[in-house]
């Protein structure tokens, strides 16, 4: 199928997981009956963003995918819709804990999980207390309307990751997000950074690029939003700003996007035999 119709939902959460998934429920209603296939909530939408302090109480909110409240309960509404929802949840595994993305098809069955590979640790965003390093490897998973990869928040600012996604297979990326303000400095705005990290890979990959972030502010800590969805080019279909929330959908051409990555010879000129030293620790 050459065009396909995706969604990237922007809104703000509580400490309720099931008010948060009511949320998330009504946009991704809304996306589908504007045509969404994929629709895409922010990372961790089942609450607040725990992150900003170490706690180790928090460790309880961690469930196994195959129990967790918030991906059981995409599960049915891909089922009912015949849609495809990409779940970002906070993942126990045993005695191990990862910032986790489970694939949901349209019969809501889990295609695969991706755990976050890069883990960032700083004020406001303590992830290495919580997240072990992502096991799982990227991923790319084959869905009715198009092959897509998808990376978690920090996973977005490394052009490894949608490259070798990319050379996976990935026709389109998507990066569910938790992003905002940052403690130390109140003057500091990283979106104009975050969007044009994004903007790159997808003129890298010659891709299309989806990212949902959440608003509002959160015991002090404002996340600032500014989601939007690309084309191959890396110019904005739909783009919001710090404070709508919502649903932006727009229809992609994935068979123009692969006649123009084509074209471009980004992936014919590559030479990774000059590459070797990037797989290397510095």
């Amino acid at each position: 199928m050459t065009k396909v119709t995706v969604a990237a939902l922007q809104l703000a959460f509580t400490d309720d997981i099931d008010e948060n998934i009511a949320r998330v429920e009504t946009h991704v209603r809304k996306a589908a009956a504007r045509g969404a296939k994929i629709i895409l909530p922010p990372e961790l939408f089942e609450g607040l963003y725990f992150c900003r302090v170490e706690d180790e109480a928090l460790f309880a909110t961690a469930q196994p995918v195959e129990s967790h409240h918030a991906v059981l309960a995409m599960q049915r509404l891909a089922k009912e819709l015949e849609i495809y929802i990409p779940t970002s949840f906070f993942e126990r595994d045993g005695h191990h804990h990862y910032n986790s993305l489970a694939m949901i098809d349209d019969q809501g069955e889990i295609m695969g999980v991706y755990r976050k590979s890069h883990i960032p640790d700083g004020p406001g965003y303590e992830e290495k207390y919580y997240f072990r390093p992502g096991n799982s490897g990227f991923k790319v998973w084959k869905t009715k309307y198009g092959t897509i990869g998808v990376g978690i928040c920090w996973d977005q600012w490394y052009p490894e990751s949608a490259r070798v996604m990319a050379l996976m297979g990935a026709e389109m990326l998507f990066y569910p997000t938790a992003i905002g303000s940052e403690p130390y400095d109140a003057d500091l705005d990283t979106s104009r950074m975050w969007r044009r990290a994004m903007l790159g890979h997808a003129v890298s990959n010659c891709m299309p690029v989806i990212a949902a972030n959440r608003i509002g502010e959160e015991e002090g800590q404002r996340f600032y939003g500014h989601s939007f969805i690309t084309d191959e080019w890396g110019d904005y279909l739909a783009e919001v700003g710090d404070q709508e929330h919502g649903a932006l959908v727009a229809t992609l051409d994935l068979d123009a996007a692969r006649t123009h990555r084509a074209g471009m010879g980004f992936f014919r000129d590559r030479r990774p035999e000059l590459y070797g030293r990037i797989a290397q620790d510095i």
